[in-house]
């Protein structure tokens, strides 16, 4: 099953990789809060790759169900990017250093893992792509007994690498960003979310009303 898991790593990075919504979320953390918020925001995308993979190894029935809620997930997915688009937009009007004296409470990394995680599992396209894999996965050569379960654990590690070498890179750049530049981060990256927050809910309004 070692081909299978290195195939499912391979699907986690190519998944995680582009810079949408979560992408720059974790961006903008690990450059104004810290690479631990930066991980955490991270890993709540990873820890969704992984649940997602995991229903649809159990059963594509229960895989098939979120799929036909696929508006109303959009929908609540593109309240929650819009609302942090706009408290992002609304932070770069209050400058601040980011160093140990403005470091993020305790929760903050708990905070910022279950936002993520509920961004990513509210985007149905996750799911509809982790069914086109598993599906093709049973007609290959490799298919048997645990090889759905040994790709979706591939996904997860996959995704998981993808946000420790962003969040590497990312907060190595962090020192050499002045609190100047994190507005202009804060207003362009809360501008980008509201964006697409409101286009989610402009093509989940399309269908549900």
């Amino acid at each position: 099953m070692t081909s299978v898991y290195l195939q499912g790593t391979l699907i986690g990075l190519a998944i995680a990789a582009p810079v949408g919504p979560i992408g720059l979320l974790c961006i903008r953390r690990t450059l104004r809060d810290g690479r631990l918020i930066g991980v955490a925001t991270g890993m709540g995308a990873a820890t969704a790759d992984g649940l997602y993979g995991l229903i649809t190894a159990m059963g594509l029935s229960v895989s098939g169900l979120l799929v036909s809620h696929g508006d109303w997930m959009r929908l609540g997915g593109g309240l929650l990017i819009l609302y942090l688009g706009v408290t992002t937009f609304l932070r770069g009007f209050q400058p601040q250093g980011h160093d140990a004296a403005s470091a993020p409470p305790a929760h903050a990394p708990l905070k910022a893992y279950g936002t993520t995680f509920l961004l990513t599992v509210s985007n149905p396209a996750t799911i509809i792509a982790f069914i086109g894999m598993i599906s093709g996965l049973s007609k290959g050569a490799e298919s048997g007994p645990g090889a759905a379960y040994w790709l979706v654990l591939g996904v997860f590690c996959g995704s998981a690498l993808w946000w420790f070498i962003l969040v590497g890179i990312t907060s190595l750049l962090r020192g050499l960003v002045s609190d100047r530049f994190m507005q202009a981060v804060d207003f362009g990256s809360g501008a980008l979310l509201s964006f697409w927050g409101g286009m989610l809910i402009w093509q989940a309004g399309q269908t549900l009303f």
